[in-house]
């Protein structure tokens, strides 16, 4: 667990907001890097390790950055580049836009296939998203979901799914109670 300063965490800090400078959340002035810095002390407050706790800082920048995993690799490991590319998602093909449902099919599988530390990772996003939509929902009503590519139920049933997921590594792990918290909140929220 990480205590106190570490520099490899600064540094990683460091590069995720400089990565996603300019950046901020769907719909809102939030700046983005706010989202990495929630996964990556989610997964603190849960006891993982530092190692985890940086890929939480650095899971969007090859997905959303276009920063490269060898770039990732050479300044914070191979296991850290390996965390940060099971979760990403392949938006495109050859130029070609993958469809949503396609591309939700992709990392379920990644999830299914990645063991305990990706399915942490994982928990730690859909946490802080599902958390987000919900206190969206509750502030500014349901226009909240024309800011994504699908609404309530299509969202939720991807949100669920990770859930099911992560049970599949984790089991009833303090996050993964947590995550299943999120993901109720949500459908109360979203009325699914």
């Amino acid at each position: 667990m990480l205590i106190g300063y570490s520099s490899h965490y600064d540094a990683a800090l460091t590069f995720a907001a400089r990565a996603h400078a300019g950046q901020t959340r769907k719909g809102s002035d939030i700046p983005y890097v706010a989202h990495v810095v929630h996964v990556s002390v989610i997964l603190l407050r849960h006891g993982f390790g530092e190692e985890l706790a940086i890929a939480g800082l650095l899971h969007d920048v090859v997905e959303d950055c276009g920063v490269g995993l060898a770039e990732i690799e050479a300044a914070f490991g191979p296991r850290v580049a390996a965390l940060v590319d099971a979760v990403s998602e392949r938006k495109a093909e050859g130029g070609v836009a993958l469809p949503w449902e396609q591309r939700k099919a992709e990392k379920l599988a990644n999830l299914r296939a990645g063991g305990p530390e990706v399915a942490a990772l994982k928990a730690a996003d859909a946490i802080h998203n599902a958390r987000a939509i919900s206190a969206d929902q509750r502030a500014f009503g349901p226009g909240v979901w024309q800011r994504f590519k699908r609404g309530p139920e299509p969202s939720l049933g991807y949100y669920r799914a990770i859930l099911e997921g992560v049970r599949y590594w984790l089991g009833e792990h303090p996050i993964a109670q947590e995550l299943a918290g999120a993901v109720e909140e949500l459908g109360e929220t979203a009325g699914v």
